[in-house]
This record gives C-alpha cells, structure tokens and sequence, in this order.
C-alpha cells in the first residue's frame, strides 16, 4: 500500500478525523498555560535558582522580551491548530518550538517532562501526516526550489 492510498483510507475513517482534532485541542491546550504566563511577562515556575531546572527558567525569563516572545509563538501556534484552515501552519510553528522543549527537558533530566513532550512531538508529526499531500507540495517547493502556481 502506498503512502497515498494509506494516507487516504486514514482520512476518511471518522475515528480519525474525531482523534486529530482530539490531538489538535491537546496540544493546543499544552501551549495555552504556559504561553499565556510568558506573555503576562509571570515566571513559569517556582523552583529556586539552585536548581539547575530553577537557574534556567530564571535565565530565560531574565531575557525579558525574549520570554515573551516564546509565550506569543507558543499561543499563536496554539490558536493556529485550532482553526481548520491553518491547522497545518499551526503544526509547523508549533514542531520546532515542542522539539527544542523536548531536547532540554530530555538534557536537563526532568522528571516526567521528557515523555510528556515526546507524547507531545509525536502528535505534531501526526498532524503532519494528516496533512501529508499539502506537506508533500512543501517539500516540494523546498527541495525543487519550484512549484506549478495554482490561480
């Protein structure tokens, strides 16, 4: 079976349809908290600077517009998911903004975190195969440095 025909029989089975936009909502919803306290320039947790984890967030929130910066991306991918027509533009923001959380919290040894944001990755690349003919054309446009325009 090829890619297509798989891509397609995923498309039209409800299930699916019901569980990306159940995976939509989840991940928006795991932006929401933490982009919403950025942005209200509030530190995004109460562990002490002798912590590793503590010092970094500190770090981060001591940048000052930078910290908000990350909470403005984080709620714009998470409003973009939630809209049917830039669901796919949400998923793209929101892939290198989850990725980099996942490597730092994996490098850093969070408790817990590291599974949470990998569950998390997974349904990003999810969305993106949901979304496979409009990435395709993408990568396209990408690797070919062309595409036919479409009036």
């Amino acid at each position: 079976m090829s890619v297509e025909n798989f891509h397609g029989l995923i498309r039209s089975k409800k299930l699916f349809i019901l569980f990306t936009w159940f995976t939509r909502i989840l991940l928006a919803l795991g932006f929401i908290p933490s982009g919403l306290k950025k942005v209200m320039g509030m530190r995004f947790t109460s562990i002490g600077i002798d912590n590793p984890v503590g010092f970094f967030f500190e770090a981060l929130y001591q940048t000052g517009f930078y910290w908000n910066f990350l909470g403005i991306l984080q709620l714009l991918a998470a409003v973009l998911l939630l809209i049917p027509k830039t669901s796919l533009l949400g998923a793209i923001l929101y892939f290198p903004i989850i990725l980099n959380i996942c490597v730092i919290v994996t490098a850093m040894n969070f408790i817990g975190t590291p599974i949470i944001t990998a569950l998390m990755l997974i349904g990003n690349l999810y969305l993106f195969f949901w979304d496979y003919p409009k990435m395709k054309y993408i990568a396209n446009i990408i690797w070919h440095k062309s595409a036919p325009v479409k009036l």
